[in-house]
């Protein structure tokens, strides 16, 4: 009995392996889709692809110059809207930054020469004196 358990648990462990590689194929064939490259993330794959997709359809609806500005706003209305308040967006080709964010809410990603970093911030309710 002991045998079939071991090789039980090897074909489980082998078609693991074969749903992560599907996952992360689908993963890069998204970011190659969208012309992204992910600098730093701490976000689940859904919001990324979000605002990957997002970016992008921004970006194509301004050909020439990127309307950063547009972008960043874009970006941070749909976030608070889909994901809860105190979303912040920097959007630009140089920047510097150091922020403090929500687990599971950052990112720092690269789509064509634009560089966008989106990141949540915990939101405290203030007292009512």
């Amino acid at each position: 009995m002991e045998g079939v358990e071991l090789e039980l648990e090897r074909r489980s462990k082998f078609l693991n392996s074969l749903i992560q590689k599907k996952k992360a194929k689908e993963q890069q064939d998204q970011k190659d889709e969208f012309n992204v490259r992910v600098r730093a993330s701490d976000m689940p794959l859904v919001q990324q692809n979000r605002a990957f997709s997002l970016s992008r359809e921004i970006l194509n609806a301004t050909p020439g110059k990127a309307d950063n500005k547009r972008l960043a706003l874009t970006l941070k209305k749909d976030f608070d809207s889909a994901y809860g308040p105190a979303w912040h967006c920097i959007v630009g080709t140089s920047f510097g930054s150091y922020v403090t964010h929500s687990i599971g809410g950052f990112i720092y990603f690269q789509i064509d020469k634009v560089y966008v970093l989106l990141f949540k911030t915990a939101v405290e309710p203030l007292d009512q004196k």
